[in-house]
């Protein structure tokens, strides 16, 4: 369910899942798949880290999503992860209430430009260097939200309604989630603003 510029975010998303970043600047996403991350390897320098599930799934979110809408100055997805199945590493799910915002850097102010929810069931093979998303099984919008939400989650169903419907625990976990973000890529914000909304300090 796509979310305009100018539209009001009434509920925003996460309650108890785990919280992972991805990024973008601008018209580049970033990249999908088993990337990896730089670590510290004490005197031997720096070593290549796989990206973990989560990790991937929300560098896709990013990639697939964040592009759509309206860009800005950065592009942070999360997610709030329903259940997870990592019984076959070649098809490993993951049900979750997925999000991408992109945000205008305003001062110390971080104004959300654009994003959305895209809730639905993330299908990942292992492979010999980290993970790859392999299909998005995407829960429809209006009328179609529930029918196929059932058919998406199904005994997790409840489960996701529950997170779904949680809005302060969401709003709570997403200002957690952008506080990790402005941390980790040293940027000068102190707040995020919605439009039309008094703006949160992280």
């Amino acid at each position: 369910m796509k979310m305009t510029k100018n539209l009001v975010i009434a509920a925003v998303l996460l309650a108890c899942g785990t919280v992972a970043l991805g990024s973008c600047q601008g018209n580049a996403g970033t990249s999908v798949g088993n990337d990896t991350v730089a670590v510290a390897a004490g005197d031997t320098g720096v070593v290549e880290k796989p990206l973990t599930v989560i990790e991937v799934v929300d560098n896709y979110l990013a990639e697939e999503f964040g592009k759509q809408y309206s860009q800005a100055d950065v592009c942070i997805p999360f997610s709030t992860v329903v259940a997870t199945d990592e019984n076959d590493e070649q098809d490993i799910k993951v049900w979750g209430d997925f999000w991408v915002f992109n945000y205008s850097i305003a001062g110390d102010t971080l104004k959300t430009a654009s994003g959305g929810s895209h809730p639905g069931l993330i299908h990942l093979k292992k492979t010999a260097s980290g993970y790859d998303v392999t299909s998005f099984d995407q829960v429809g919008d209006g009328s179609r939200f529930d029918p196929t939400a059932r058919k998406i989650f199904g005994e997790h169903y409840e489960a996701f309604r529950k997170i779904n419907s949680n809005g302060e625990e969401r709003e709570k976990s997403r200002a957690k989630g952008i506080a990790e973000y402005v941390n980790k890529h040293g940027i000068k914000a102190t707040m995020y603003q919605d439009y039309g909304w008094p703006a949160v300090k992280l």
